[in-house]
């Protein structure tokens, strides 16, 4: 495992790390003793970051970890994230009192005195341009109830102007092969304020797997199928924001990506390791396979120039049109 340095924080995080949504609910039927084996298996591995959320589950991926963890609170960080079990819009979510709330129900699920690394959770750019919720989160870091803060963004927007807020460590962002528009300005600028990029929906919500056929049906309870088209949350969070049939048909289009790396999945998420702002890469995963299947993305080959500029040239030209959404 390599460990790079997560922005300004005193952290080094394995560069492949694991997001949580996926076991605490909102992706189809899940099994605890599974999740927690997922979990064990990339602590073995040497994975010592894992992102979650108050939301995932009702806190379910939270307690989860607390179980995971139990012990070893210095060793593995957990960042997790507030906001969305209010009403994002209404100031009085990002009050003192609602943050502080939001922060001790973490922290007792999560069964740690301090959190490591804490995140707005996609909030709307007006509640960022506010700015009272950093004062908010700077006087949670001096008590002592986290240790740095974050911003998770669907924006290029929203990412810029956090960059510009001085104790913001983070940003949480989508990045995939099928979503590129933040290697432009966001990253090169992140870079230049030494601020830690989180690659989220590495995968594209599984298009870059390879394994799914147009008008696959999933699961009522699953995101990809009641937010295919944004009716519950941002429509960038599931796809990518694409069209699911147009995104099978655009990851057809990639799979010689995977020539010499063994899988779809390892070349998409290798693709991001090449790139120097990303702190960490955090797909998701439900099975201590698709565990594995993510940590062989570590020791593939990784991607010419000339690959490089094919892929890069395809968004441009087949993909970028087809995204829906603010991004």
């Amino acid at each position: 495992m390599n460990y790079r340095q997560l922005g300004n924080t005193d952290m080094k995080v394995s560069e492949l790390s694991f997001g949580t949504w996926a076991i605490g609910g909102a992706w189809g039927k899940t099994n605890d003793e599974e999740s927690l084996k997922g979990l064990q298996r990339a602590m073995d591995a040497g994975v010592n970051f894992f992102d979650t959320a108050d939301v995932y589950g009702d806190g379910h991926s939270e307690e989860l970890l607390a179980k995971a963890t139990e012990g070893k609170e210095s060793e593995i960080h957990v960042a997790t994230k507030f906001c969305r079990a209010g009403d994002i819009h209404d100031p009085d979510t990002y009050s003192e009192k609602a943050v502080t709330e939001y922060c001790e129900a973490s922290l007792k699920r999560l069964n740690r005195e301090s959190i490591d690394l804490y995140q707005i959770h996609c909030p709307p750019i007006e509640i960022l341009k506010d700015g009272s919720v950093f004062e908010v989160l700077d006087k949670l870091k001096q008590q002592g109830k986290i240790r740095y803060y974050g911003v998770s963004v669907e924006t290029v927007e929203e990412g810029l102007f956090c960059l510009e807020q001085s104790n913001v460590s983070t940003l949480q962002v989508i990045f995939n092969m099928l979503r590129q528009k933040m290697t432009d300005e966001l990253f090169p600028k992140a870079q230049e304020k030494n601020v830690g990029i989180l690659a989220r929906v590495p995968l594209a919500s599984g298009l870059l797997t390879g394994k799914f056929s147009e008008n696959h049906q999933f699961e009522s309870d699953d995101h990809r199928n009641f937010n295919k088209d944004g009716d519950a949350f941002n429509v960038g969070e599931t796809f990518g924001g694409l069209e699911f049939n147009k995104g099978v048909e655009l990851s057809n289009q990639l799979k010689w990506v995977a020539d010499g790396r063994g899988s779809m999945t390892r070349a998409a998420l290798k693709w991001i390791l090449e790139h120097d702002a990303i702190s960490t890469v955090i797909p998701g995963f439900k099975t201590v396979k698709q565990v594995e299947d993510n940590l062989g993305a570590l020791d593939v080959k990784g991607f010419s120039e000339e690959e490089l500029n094919r892929i890069a040239e395809f968004y441009q030209s087949e993909v970028h049109d087809h995204i829906r959404g603010p991004y």
